[in-house]
């Protein structure tokens, strides 16, 4: 079976948060500790095969999500955990460093099962926006998403199983760290309710696009090849849709992982490139589908959600429903301006074209 597992490392207790230049190397030196790795051996000496690796920063250490085969979710999360801190502990300059968690989100083998059972009693609904909202609602009562095998009469008992999902998305909302509540425009108590909402689709955001990843990767194919099978990715401009490979994928999820950790952190500040302008516009409907599941979207949440994504977006939006970078291709991990982050793993490089006279031109068509 092939599992995504998600590693949180990080840096001693007692010491300093991690500058730039920390977090980039300490990027570059676990991508190259684990490029070396081929496989791991997990429980009783079962052997474990890793298949690709993604690395995200964060103030206090470095996420990656490795995906494995491997005989059991548990050999997954044991093999991927030992293989971190084995490398950690062989590099000099992270040998304090430390495995948080390491942890598998998502089963992808079952997940494409259920989707191809399109005809069968425990079919997952054939709706993206339905199955993205089945979703969400597991991620909340803490089951297992897409991949489990209940079917669509289900959903209500999930839903009836959380004690309270209200409560659970308003304490999330202290995450967002990098957001005074006064950006929602909106009360207290639904600014509160939209920062949560913000913060669990954060989380539901990152599960489904591994999902999206591994399936480009297990299939050696394109969005394009997989459409109706996929979260997210098959809902980014069509005409692209031949030139969204595992790849493109990866750099997608890695932009999304950076900028879901900086609006937690406390450390944005602005857009950094169209890639992310993507990943807002996701992260908000996926806010939308988590509130509207538990009958909490009404007009003034809704509204204090747009009032939050125009306070990000550096632009105005003369249509809201447009959708973002409709022309070329080169240029969507392009930094805007040197002063704007995009994590190194997915940034374009400096021979491409650049990204403000792009954005110029999709702003005028």
């Amino acid at each position: 079976m092939t599992y995504v597992v998600t590693v949180e490392t990080c840096i001693p207790d007692d010491a300093p948060d991690l500058d730039e230049l920390g977090r980039v190397g300490a990027v570059v030196l676990l991508e190259r500790g684990f490029g070396s790795v081929a496989g791991a051996e997990g429980p009783d000496g079962v052997e474990v095969d890793v298949y690709d690796v993604a690395v995200a920063d964060h103030p206090r250490g470095v996420l990656l999500t490795v995906s494995v085969a491997a005989p059991s979710l548990e050999a997954a999360e044991d093999a991927v955990g030992a293989v971190a801190q084995e490398i950690l502990d062989r590099t000099d300059q992270l040998a304090a460093w430390v495995v948080v968690s390491s942890e598998v989100r998502l089963h992808t083998d079952q997940a494409r099962e259920s989707l191809e059972a399109a005809d069968g009693p425990d079919a997952p609904p054939s709706d993206p926006a339905a199955r993205r909202a089945r979703h969400a609602a597991a991620r909340l009562a803490g089951t297992a998403g897409p991949d489990a095998q209940d079917g669509d009469e289900a959903l209500p008992d999930v839903v009836e199983e959380t004690p309270d999902p209200e409560a659970e998305i308003r304490a999330a909302a202290a995450a967002l760290r990098s957001f005074d509540p006064a950006v929602f425009g909106a009360a207290a108590d639904t600014a509160e309710l939209a920062a949560g909402a913000l913060v669990h689709a954060a989380e539901v955001l990152i599960d489904e696009l591994c999902d999206d990843v591994q399936a480009l990767a297990e299939e050696d194919t394109d969005v394009a090849a997989c459409a109706g099978h996929l979260w997210h990715l098959d809902r980014l401009p069509a005409r692209h849709a031949d030139r969204y490979d595992e790849l493109f994928a990866r750099r997608f999820l890695v932009t999304a992982v950076a900028l879901t950790t900086r609006f937690t952190d406390g450390s944005f500040r602005r857009l950094g490139c169209l890639a992310d302008e993507l990943v807002l516009r996701f992260l908000v409907e996926q806010a939308h589908v988590a509130l509207d599941l538990y009958g909490l979207l009404d007009e003034e949440v809704a509204a204090a959600l747009e009032r939050f994504r125009a306070h990000v977006l550096d632009r105005p939006r003369q249509d809201q429903d447009e959708e973002v970078a409709p022309l070329g291709f080169g240029t969507w991990f392009t930094p805007f301006g040197a002063d704007r982050y995009v994590h190194p793993y997915a940034a374009d490089s400096a021979a491409d074209e650049p990204a403000e006279e792009y954005r110029e031109e999709s702003e005028g068509a």
